[in-house]
């Protein structure tokens, strides 16, 4: 007997996993965590019409459970405090954006509820970039264009400055 419900168990769980990677081959979902305030676009209903209308708030939680993975987005709304959840793979959520990565320590952050103003605020997680520095290639390139242009420079041969450019290269060069 128990056989069998584990058998079945295993079943439903990889038709779970299958719907999952079905829906994420269509969807893409960024990685985020409690404390990253997010911008969930809702897709809403009206008649026969249809719109998406964001909403930005800090994530306070998230259940990671295959298909049934949901999170909770809280914001202040006119002085009230807004909470909802909502599932992960779910045809409602149309898109979500990081907006900022917070640094907190717990996984759940039910206790922002009770704070308001500054006390509820999240100071931002600073990510560390690796590679190499943006800076530096873009000095390399302009390095590479000066010299290109000193070497086009002495081609037109023509010009009587060209002469006095070439004589200085030569100079450097020594």
């Amino acid at each position: 007997m128990e056989k069998a419900q584990e058998k079945q168990m295993k079943n439903i769980e990889e038709i779970n996993k299958a719907s999952v990677k079905k829906i994420l081959t269509t969807k893409k979902i960024p990685e985020f965590f409690a404390g990253d305030t997010v911008k969930v676009g809702v897709r809403i209903v009206e008649g026969k019409r249809e719109r998406i209308q964001y909403f930005e708030g800090v994530c306070i939680a998230k259940k990671n459970r295959d298909i049934n993975s949901s999170f909770t987005v809280r914001k202040i709304s006119f002085g009230e405090g807004v909470e909802r959840t909502f599932a992960l793979y779910s045809p409602i959520v149309g898109s979500i954006k990081v907006i900022r990565s917070g640094q907190v320590r717990r996984a759940k952050l039910y206790y922002l509820r009770d704070r308001k103003g500054k006390s509820a605020r999240i100071s931002e997680k600073i990510k560390k970039k690796i590679g190499i520095d943006i800076s530096e290639q873009v000095v390399e390139d302009k390095v590479i264009k000066k010299e290109s242009k000193k070497e086009n420079f002495i081609k037109d041969k023509n010009a009587p400055e060209a002469e006095l450019k070439k004589e200085e290269l030569k100079t450097e060069k020594k």
